[in-house]
């Protein structure tokens, strides 16, 4: 028997659910997202996934084709390279280096910004003025020319390479969360705030950084295709991940030495790392879209 209730209350879902509403509604971004999972899925469970050992050697099979060429083997579903290395079981391995690294450095450079971005936004005076201008002459230069030139300097390898790319990518955090909290700080909850006594600290703990997390989701979402991209172009460029660690990359540059005989060793890598970069921009715009239109209603 149903039970009576007397009070008629009112379903509201809550910020988050309606934003992921809006967002399920796009199928491109569903699909986008769909994607991204299998990549991070690869990326955590590369060892149960891949078939072979990423620098397992076999001189027998060496330029095998992929499994749907006339010569191909179902043994080797994307073929081997010139070392008789699986490519499928490198590509996943590659992900899980290209991918993960990206995603950590992210999040390093996402905390790094959001510290420096609230204190020049909640600053004022000289010192707010010498970190904005500092501000704006980094997000003048690409963050692939910076890396570079902080490769440069501390020296090739994958863990310099990322610290490279976490200290070119914190100015862009830092820009964003600088005029977020700047514009918060305007606001009347805040201003309230601050008449009861409240501090800065609990200003951006209570008030602020509630409101800030979807920014952060978005611009995080921005900043891994970015990463991702100087991750693997720093590999190609033997800047970043060295021979024999499997990074999309340097995947992508050993394939160049057997690109006529053996095209799969380029155009697969390639493709895995412009799918990668696709669904994390589709994702992204989709998220974007969404928050757009749960403002707006």
């Amino acid at each position: 028997m149903a039970q009576f209730s007397l009070y008629e209350e009112e379903y509201h879902p809550s910020p988050w659910h309606r934003t992921w509403r809006e967002f399920r509604s796009s199928h491109v971004a569903f699909v986008g997202l769909m994607v991204l999972g299998l990549f991070f899925f690869f990326s955590v469970f590369a060892p149960l996934v891949a078939p072979y050992a990423p620098l397992e050697q076999n001189i027998d099979a060496l330029l095998i084709p992929p499994s749907w060429e006339v010569n191909g083997s179902i043994s080797h579903l994307f073929g081997t390279d010139a070392l008789g290395r699986d490519v499928f079981s490198r590509i996943i391995y590659g992900c899980r280096v290209t991918f993960g690294t990206s995603l950590v450095l992210v999040i390093l450079a996402m905390v790094i910004g959001v510290a420096v971005g609230t204190l020049a936004g909640m600053l004022s005076g000289v010192r707010s003025s010498i970190i904005n201008h500092l501000l704006d002459a980094l997000m003048a230069i690409p963050t692939l020319l910076i890396a570079i030139i902080i490769v440069a300097i501390l020296g090739s390898g994958l863990i310099n390479s990322m610290w490279a790319i976490t200290l070119a990518l914190t100015p862009q955090f830092v820009h964003h969360t600088r005029s977020f909290v700047r514009a918060e700080m305007k606001k009347e909850y805040v201003l309230a705030s601050r008449l009861d006594g409240a501090s800065y600290y609990q200003l951006f703990l209570h008030s602020i950084l509630p409101n800030m997390i979807e920014m952060l989701v978005v611009q995080g979402t921005l900043a891994l295709s970015i990463a991702i991209i100087d991750i693997s172009a720093l590999g190609f460029l033997n800047l970043g991940a060295q021979p024999p660690l499997p990074e999309l990359g340097a995947i992508l540059a050993d394939g160049l030495d057997v690109a006529y005989l053996a095209p799969w060793n380029v155009a697969l890598p390639g493709l895995s790392i412009f799918l990668m970069v696709l669904a994390i921009n589709i994702v992204g715009d989709g998220l974007r879209s969404a928050l757009r239109k749960r403002i707006s209603r």
